[in-house]
């Protein structure tokens, strides 16, 4: 049974896809715990980033058109707006850890290539061969193929993990990390590195995160525009489908197809948003009574928004993420 919910889920931590979930019982088991929100966060990343079976995040995620995992990952805190990134690193185990580190510095917070790796080198961080024989040999048969990537659809090989949370104290932050989209030009880069359209995290209103094709979320600074929503008064749901729909008309506007956007959301009280573009969007919401998988849909010929907790036969026959 598919049941709509009314009211926003309550929560200290939100997340995107199903493959956050064993990360974010981690992370809020710290919340609850130690009300410690940065490691929960970066603990409920470095979850994702380190199992080979999330082919879109850190260890083996896909790897671009010359067989090299490029990583993004970016951390903001939204008691101080501090931010730190890092783009395009190779090797690198947690680059979420490089990114929470950075958003506590004042200036050169945000890292791309080389000059990432060096700062990550000297924070003694971890580095590994990120590309798995599994990632590698789908590679190769991808590079058979040729695919243009404007015949992908947006999720198809890539999804990023957004991680939002919020203290007892009331402190909120967002973590965010990604191998970016499957077969990507070196050198790409989508949303998820950059403030205000892959995340955007302040204390005063709430977090926001999004994850689908980067370069159609960074044309409205999707994140930023629903903390800005919330700001003005909108409860966390009406501003998750409100920023979205009206982001997507206005690409719609201007001719572009529906290649997939989503987005989660939590406001300063601990009320959990989401909303999609795509026929369904799974997301974690976790507190104090644990953790519980949630899913956002869209009716693709009326626009109408939904939110539903999922039966045991949608899990069965749901894919994994």
């Amino acid at each position: 049974m598919i049941t709509k919910i009314l009211n926003s889920p309550m929560g200290q931590m939100i997340s995107t896809w199903r493959m956050s979930e064993e990360g974010l019982r981690l992370g809020n088991q710290i919340l609850q715990e130690k009300d410690e929100l940065g490691e929960a966060i970066v603990r409920a990343v470095k979850c994702v980033e380190d199992n080979p079976a999330y082919v879109s995040v850190g260890y083996g995620g896909l790897p671009n058109r010359e067989g090299q995992v490029e990583l993004d990952a970016a951390y903001m805190d939204g008691d101080t707006l501090g931010t730190g990134a890092v783009i395009s690193v190779k090797n690198l185990k947690n680059p979420i850890e490089a990114a929470y580190r950075l958003s506590k510095k004042k200036t050169n917070s945000i890292l791309a290539g080389d000059g990432a790796m060096k700062y990550a080198s000297y924070e003694g961080l971890p580095c590994r061969n990120m590309l798995t024989e599994s990632s590698r040999k789908r590679y190769e048969e991808e590079k058979k193929e040729q695919m243009k990537e404007e015949e992908r659809r947006a999720y198809e090989g890539h999804d990023t993990v957004c991680i939002i949370g919020r203290s007892r104290k009331g402190s909120m932050a967002c973590g965010v990390s990604t191998s970016g989209l499957y077969m990507k030009e070196p050198g790409r880069v989508g949303d998820s590195p950059f403030i205000g359209s892959g995340f955007y995290a302040d204390s005063e209103a709430g977090a926001a995160a999004a994850t689908g094709m980067g370069e159609d979320i960074m044309k409205g600074c999707l994140s930023f525009a629903i903390v800005e929503k919330m700001r003005s008064g909108l409860p966390v749901q009406e501003a998750c489908e409100k920023a979205l729909e009206e982001h997507w008309r206005r690409l719609e506007r201007r001719g572009y197809t529906n290649r997939g956007m989503s987005v989660i959301a939590m406001d300063n009280q601990g009320n959990a948003g989401a909303a999609t573009t795509l026929d369904e969007f799974p997301f974690v919401v976790a507190g104090k009574d644990g953790c519980r998988l949630y899913v956002a849909s869209m009716d693709q010929e009326t626009g109408e928004h939904f939110l539903f907790a999922p039966d045991e036969e949608w899990l069965k026959n749901s894919k994994s993420d």
